[in-house]
């Protein structure tokens, strides 16, 4: 057992001590105070005080739920960042691929991607300092952050291009994250809104988008997309479902641990459309100030929801500050939405005895109504009124992504192509890139779970087992092995419209900016196919709105 360990064993029935048991807290934290002081006076090796405290206060909150948690001074600047939507650096994501700090996507006109920084380039060192194999992406973030107007020395290789070793003195600048990439007209008189966070600027985002295409006069209807927003700021959500419906309309009310004391938010502004067909795309990644935005207008049956189901997050957090100019960001209460249903889908209160947690199952929730008398359900996020089925990967494609075929391919490819790229409205993946794609993979080294030759191998042990296995039957598995004998080069051509997807994100990541990739990415996106018909399906936006006759 670690030390980390220990201490959070020692430090756990603090978090679980009951209101008004204050002798019992103090006991506990006298415990935990004389068994540190043992450990780093007697203790045969020395130890981390630093790391030690921080893993006990970690696994401690961890108990609780994973929105609970500590924020020594150093790392507050990512709460401000979530919030405000800048941050003082180069303006590329950090990532590790293979042991390697790799700069990825670098911001369009951000100061990396001004100064010749390519998405894919790995980082060799930092000022001069050689970085170590393994070096954390999380220890890079930091160091290339810094003061808007400081300078600071990358030296990065570029893969797939010989002698290719690159320093580059950049620039630190503000960095502003757009909450709303994009928007535009689709096919059949149907506008788009792409938004992928809530912070201070996203409500006026989604208003200049919303606006913009009530100016054409082709307009049929709005699709909002929430897909893999993992939410923000509560007042944000709130603004922007006041776009859609009348002023003073309820949107969400908070409730904390003593039931008498409650919140309610309404809107408080004159909307813009209260009229205007609306769907609301969501999936496993649409999370909290998103459930709000999407489970209110469902409440208030003001948009036809889209796709899979929400992630389920119905706790409220709120910041408390602590000795040494700590933060602790703390669930302090639980919101629900305007049919008064609990959108929460797990009950971090309740554990298995292993520790672990789960949804709420489904026959644990209650049924609520919408305004207009629909039934919808508590405990498990907002489900779709359109459910749409995603295709499911199978190992090939998961092998292409996790094995990073598709992501060096994309690394040659710009290296050979350079910046002799076509406009993102006219790139595409020809047959030609795709054969060379397949060329790229070595079949010797690549890996994947062949299901029927497996499935063979399984059955043939089976009759073996059973005695079954006969001469006869031995000729007929091998006749049926022989047809069913896996060839790589006929799985990729099976599988060529899902790895033609990625091949496209992977190589457009590096030539086009967030805006014009989400515009290529929903060209061929079966939620967005789904809002399409149903926007010029006569009927259906209304029957889906519609509580279903008895």
């Amino acid at each position: 057992m670690t030390f980390a360990v220990a201490l959070a064993l020692v430090a756990a029935p603090i978090a679980l001590a009951k209101k008004g048991n204050k002798t019992q807290v103090a006991q506990n934290l006298n415990i935990f105070s004389a068994i540190y002081k043992e450990l780093q006076t007697s203790y045969v090796d020395s130890l981390d005080s630093n790391k030690d405290i921080r893993n006990a206060i970690d696994a401690m909150l961890g108990q609780i739920d994973p929105y609970t948690e500590y924020y020594p001074i150093e790392e507050q600047e990512a709460l401000t960042q979530i919030s405000s939507g800048e941050f003082s650096g180069i303006g590329s994501y950090i990532m590790q691929r293979n042991g390697q700090v790799v700069l990825s996507e670098p911001q369009w006109g951000s100061p990396a991607r001004t100064a010749g920084v390519k998405h894919g380039d790995v980082l060799i060192a930092i000022d001069g300092d050689t970085l170590p194999r393994g070096f954390s992406s999380s220890e890079a973030s930091k160091r290339l952050r810094g003061q808007a107007g400081t300078h600071v020395h990358l030296t990065i290789k570029r893969p797939f291009v010989q002698d290719s070793i690159l320093d580059f003195d950049i620039v630190r600048g503000t960095i502003r994250t757009d909450p709303v990439p994009y928007y535009g007209m689709l096919r059949d008189g149907v506008g788009y809104i792409r938004l992928t966070t809530f912070n201070e600027k996203s409500a006026a985002g989604v208003k200049e988008g919303l606006l913009a295409l009530k100016k054409n006069p082709d307009l049929k209807g709005v699709v909002l997309d929430l897909r893999d927003n993992g939410g923000g700021l509560l007042e944000s959500a709130v603004q922007i479902v006041g776009f859609f419906v009348p002023k003073g309309t309820e949107v969400v009310s908070t409730r904390y641990r003593d039931s008498s004391n409650e919140k309610t938010y309404k809107t408080t502004q004159q909307p813009i459309d209260t009229e205007i067909p609306l769907a609301v795309l969501v999936n496993g990644g649409t999370a909290s100030a998103s459930e709000i935005v999407s489970g209110s207008l469902q409440d208030l049956d003001r948009a036809v929801i889209i796709g899979e189901r929400s992630y389920g997050k119905g706790l409220v957090q709120s910041s408390r500050p602590l000795p040494y100019d700590g933060l602790l960001k703390l669930t302090v209460a639980r919101y629900y939405i305007p049919s008064g249903r609990l959108i929460q889908a797990i009950d971090y209160s309740h554990r298995n005895p292993d520790g672990s947690v789960a949804r709420i199952p489904d026959s644990l929730t209650n049924v609520y109504q919408t305004r207009a008398g629909r039934e919808v359900r508590d405990g498990g996020g907002i489900t779709p009124d359109i459910k749409v089925e995603q295709p499911e990967a199978n190992r090939l494609i998961y092998n292409v992504v996790a094995d990073l075929w598709s992501y060096d391919y994309a690394n040659r490819f710009a290296a050979r192509q350079g910046d002799n790229m076509p406009p993102a409205t006219e790139f595409e993946i020809t047959d030609s890139i795709f054969e060379d794609f397949k060329s790229f993979i070595d079949p010797d080294r690549f890996q994947y779970d062949k299901l029927c030759e497996s499935g063979i191998k399984m059955l043939r042990e089976a009759a073996e087992s059973e005695g079954y296995m006969t001469d006869s039957v031995g000729s007929q598995f091998d006749i049926l092995e022989g047809l069913l004998k896996h060839n790589l080069n006929h799985d990729l051509d099976h599988n060529r419209k899902e790895l033609v997807r990625i091949l496209d994100s992977e190589i457009s990541a590096r030539y086009y900016s967030e805006g014009d990739r989400v515009m290529r990415d929903i060209r061929d996106d079966l939620d967005v196919d789904a809002a399409i018909e149903m926007f010029t399906t006569p009927g259906q936006y209304q029957k889906l709105l519609s509580p279903k006759k008895q």
